[in-house]
């Protein structure tokens, strides 16, 4: 099984233990009850459930779960009518720079995911989709111009 990072904080997981709940075993929990589970407000349980639902789906780690929640996304079913071109416009713009391209190849992934639960694609299962895409139809004219490694 793959491990999922959920960055809690220390006092979340002294609440974790006084209630004998294992960290493990948080994804059988809805956002309502992680927030009593962790004493916790419940947009910090929004998060911690969007950890882990994202980071279930193959090839996807911690940093780009936050990501995704950096826009404005909780559930992989937020992400059925979108599409992986516009969210990788979209935290681009929001980021200020340009980012290395397998991060649209994982959002080209998780839209895949959110069509198709169960999938066992990864996100380097995209980068032809991708290629192909951006060769067509380019980046937008507002694209940052700085990339993510001269940050």
């Amino acid at each position: 099984m793959k491990t999922i990072n959920l960055d809690l904080t220390p006092s979340e997981k002294q609440q974790l233990k006084q209630k004998r709940v294992k960290i493990n075993r948080l994804a059988e929990y809805a956002p309502d009850e992680i927030s009593a589970l962790l004493n916790t407000g419940k947009q910090r349980a929004s998060e911690v459930a969007a950890l882990i639902a994202f980071q279930s789906i193959p090839s996807v780690g911690p940093k780009f779960a936050h990501d995704l929640i950096s826009l404005g996304y909780y559930s992989i079913d937020d992400l059925l009518d979108k599409d992986g071109p516009t969210l990788l416009n979209e935290l681009e713009r929001k980021q200020g720079f340009w980012t290395d391209p397998c991060v649209e190849d994982q959002f080209w992934l998780v839209v895949h995911y959110a069509k198709h639960r169960g999938s066992n694609k990864n996100w380097w299962d995209f980068t032809t989709d991708r290629k192909a895409y951006r060769t067509k139809h380019g980046y937008p004219n507002d694209r940052p111009v700085i990339a993510w490694h001269e940050q």
